[in-house]
């Protein structure tokens, strides 16, 4: 399986948050051919490791889980009514396809709306943004027939499917954070053959959806002295970007490297460098605050990581067509693969 088909078939492969199971089949299968170690821990993060032996630990972490349904309750006639796992957009879910993941197997099934012709002046002006009025149509006569083939607690995915429209972009369900992963993974594997002075550890978390919750555990257990999380970030370049003063972030101009509290400044300035020696382009990320993916729970980790994050540029964030470039992802591969073979046993990440 090359490159490409990693992705799609992560693209492809459900993991709604709390059942990563399935696609962390995929990374084991895949990885085992490159790593010295592959564990999967008790709250179902996969570690992969190079070089598990050395003192000195790097983490990176890309988020396999993406946003979910739940089903909650089976109607007399058969539909299936939802809660959100995760930050569900009630405003793109009306009309949408999506998959059922049963212990019998996947279930196709759509979301239903009133026709145009019988609502209300009111409900066509605006989108009824409320989750309990949403439900999903499996094509059950009834409740019995219905629960023959779902359970309460089943999760739903957007239809996953992979379209590859322009310009090298890429759209899918769950690009957020399955790109990030797919970079992790691949720079493990691009450094799986260099002699590095650390030992890498890329990690596959879970539950970051629900609250960075996989990095937190992860983290705790690794006890790296970098930890460097890998996820989408809000892409600026599309109509709905409304605010000019905003830092832009471009589709294929490059992944973001952060900065701010929540970066430590010798990771940003050695990711730069990594950068710049690969002739690979990357954007500005400045951050206020702590961040809302995986390096905010790295960073406070034991006794403290030497934290960073890199963007992959993202339209249309958690929606089933969200639009991330083939060739950011190329390219933060190559920086952080650059990243990790610059450390030496001088290195020293500590603030002076």
């Amino acid at each position: 399986m090359n490159s490409k088909d990693f992705l799609h078939k992560l693209l492809q492969t459900p993991s709604p948050t709390g059942a990563e199971q399935p696609i962390q089949r995929i990374i084991r299968d895949r990885m085992k051919q490159y790593a010295d170690s592959i564990e999967t821990d008790l709250h179902g993060n996969v570690i992969v490791a190079l070089n598990p032996k050395a003192e000195r630990k790097i983490m990176l972490a890309g988020h396999c889980d993406q946003i979910a349904l739940m089903v909650r309750h089976i109607t007399s006639d058969g539909f299936l009514y939802v809660s959100a796992l995760g930050g569900i957009d009630v405003g793109v879910l009306h009309g949408a396809r999506v998959t059922v993941h049963t212990e019998k197997g996947p279930i196709a099934g759509l979301i239903g709306r009133k026709p145009i012709h019988a609502q209300t002046s009111d409900e066509r002006d605006k989108t009824k943004n409320d989750i309990d009025k949403v439900w999903i149509d499996i094509g059950a006569k009834n409740k019995k027939e219905a629960e023959k083939m779902v359970q309460i607690g089943d999760a739903a995915t957007f239809e996953l499917s992979v379209l590859e429209l322009g310009n090298n972009l890429i759209s899918a369900p769950g690009l957020d954070d399955k790109v990030g992963l797919f970079v992790a993974m691949e720079t493990l594997r691009m450094c799986s053959n260099k002699k590095l002075s650390v030992g890498l550890y890329a990690v596959s978390t879970v539950q970051e959806e629900v609250g960075l919750r996989g990095a937190t555990t992860s983290a705790y257990s690794i006890n790296p002295e970098v930890g460097i999380a890998i996820d989408v970030t809000h892409a600026s370049d599309n109509p709905g970007n409304e605010n000019s003063k905003a830092t832009p972030c471009k589709l294929g101009d490059g992944p973001t490297i952060t900065s701010g509290p929540n970066t430590n400044p010798v990771v940003e300035r050695m990711l730069k460098d990594a950068a710049k020696k690969t002739r690979s382009p990357f954007q500005p990320a400045p951050s206020t605050r702590p961040l809302g993916n995986d390096a905010n729970t790295i960073q406070i980790a034991r006794g403290g990581v030497a934290a960073a994050s890199i963007g992959i540029p993202n339209r249309y964030m958690h929606t089933q067509v969200e639009v991330c470039s083939y060739k950011d992802l190329e390219y933060a591969v190559k920086i952080l693969s650059q990243f990790v073979s610059s450390i030496t046993p001088k290195t020293d990440f500590r603030p002076m």
